[in-house]
């Protein structure tokens, strides 16, 4: 699929042009949720006492991806997979222009940045999957050996996309980050989305954040003191 927004003859937008809305607030919102999780799962990977957060929020993964899957259907302009997938010449023409500092000037997603999210999106879901397969002990001990490796390449590819977006924005004088956060990058009038969604962005946030509090409530007093005490000795 070539995205709609990759003609050279379209990418000429200057430092003048308006900032319009391009990002709906569902992306963005599913964006910085994945960033928390991520970094949350990441940073408790290793800790028996953080298990049920890690676990907590590898399910909000899952989640969060099923979601972004789903609305790359459905959803507003530039979220749609049909709107920035592209193929290996597009990535090398804009690879090669970015080696050049010349880059063409994308309104949704550039070229490599699609790859980028196509990754991330792939690996999360291994991740996951995974990680839950090793916690229900669904599978031999090969299971965990996927879920770490997945998550190594994973941390990889949001490093190489962060390194990417930084370079990205310093050649286009254009911050990168910012849009994604109030989904506003210059184009023209044309190239705006209709409407931001915040609804549905509100519902994604409350979804993601009950069930992390549902999970992480605390548990029935008795029940949890039988789980964690160890067990009485006979006499």
């Amino acid at each position: 699929m070539n995205a709609t927004s990759a003609s050279p003859s379209e990418n000429v937008i200057t430092a003048a042009a308006p900032r319009v809305l391009v990002w709906d607030a569902p992306v963005r919102v599913f964006h910085w949720l994945m960033v928390l999780c991520f970094a949350g799962a990441w940073l408790t990977a290793e800790s028996e006492r953080q298990r049920l957060l890690h676990v907590s929020l590898g399910y909000s993964m899952i989640g969060l991806v099923a979601f972004r899957l789903l609305w790359g259907f459905i959803g507003s302009r530039y979220a749609r997979f049909a709107e920035f997938v592209c193929g290996p010449r597009a990535v090398g023409r804009y690879l090669k222009g970015l080696l050049r500092g010349a880059p063409e000037h994308f309104r949704g997603h550039n070229p490599a940045g699609a790859v980028a999210i196509l990754l991330l999106l792939g690996l999360s879901l291994v991740v996951t999957v995974a990680g839950v397969a090793s916690n229900q002990d669904l599978a031999g001990d090969w299971v965990e050996e996927v879920h770490e490796i997945a998550a190594n390449l994973l941390l990889l590819v949001v490093v190489v996309h962060v390194l990417g977006v930084l370079v990205s924005s310093l050649l286009h004088r254009e911050n990168l980050v910012g849009a994604m956060i109030d989904g506003r990058k210059r184009g023209r009038a044309a190239d705006a989305i209709a409407r931001p969604r915040h609804g549905l962005a509100l519902l994604l946030l409350l979804a993601v954040v009950g069930f992390c509090a549902w999970q992480l409530a605390p548990a029935d007093t008795d029940a949890t003191a039988a789980r964690t005490e160890p067990a009485a000795t006979a006499d």
